[in-house]
C-alpha cells in the first residue's frame, strides 16, 4: 500500500487493524486509539481520499490503497485550526482534520448529509457531517469555525 506518498510493504496477520498497523508497525502515531470501536473518530485517516475509522478497518483490506494520515497532510485546515482555536488537548485533532478534509471532498462531490438543504455548506451541515468525531475538550465551535473558514476560501 501507499502510505503518505511512500510505498510500504507490510506483513500482517489478517486480524490486525489498520490503526494498529499504522501505529505499531510503522510508527505513525497521528491516528489515535481513542475508543477502538469506531465511536470517537480519533483514528480517522483517508483511504483513497475517503475518511475511514482505521480502528474498524483491517489492514489487509487496504492492500493496494493509498492511505493518508495526519503525518502526510498539508492542508489549509491545519492553519485554520490554529487560527480558530480548533483544539485544546490535541488528542482528537489529527482525526478531526483528516475527517474534515474528507468531509469537504464529500460535500464538493455533491454527497448529501442528513441535514442537506442546499448546495452551500452551512454550520448545521458541518456539525452533522463531523458528528462522528468527538472532542472531549469541547472545542467544537473552533473546529466548525476553522472548517467554515477553509470552505469559504475554497468557494472563492
Amino acid at each position: 500500500m501507499k502510505i503518505n506518498g511512500d510505498v510500504v510493504s507490510l506483513d500482517v496477520e489478517p486480524w490486525v487493524s489498520l490503526l494498529d498497523a499504522l501505529r505499531e508497525r510503522l510508527g505513525l502515531t497521528g491516528p489515535k486509539k481513542g475508543c477502538d470501536q469506531g465511536a470517537c473518530g480519533a483514528c480517522t485517516v483517508l483511504a483513497d481520499g475517503m475518511r475511514i475509522n482505521s480502528c474498524l478497518a483491517l489492514a489487509i483490506q487496504y492492500d493496494g490503497s493509498e492511505i493518508t494520515t495526519i503525518e502526510g497532510v498539508s492542508h489549509p485546515l491545519q492553519k485554520a485550526f490554529v487560527r480558530h482555536d480548533g483544539f485544546q488537548c490535541g488528542y482528537c485533532t489529527s482525526g478531526q482534520i483528516c475527517s474534515a478534509i474528507g468531509m469537504l471532498a464529500e460535500h464538493a462531490s455533491g454527497m448529501p448529509s442528513a441535514v442537506t438543504v442546499s448546495d452551500e455548506l452551512s454550520e448545521a451541515e458541518v456539525r452533522e457531517r463531523m458528528s462522528g468525531n468527538l472532542c472531549r475538550c469541547g472545542a467544537y465551535n473552533g473546529i466548525v469555525d476553522a472548517i467554515m473558514d477553509v470552505a469559504g476560501e475554497e468557494e472563492r
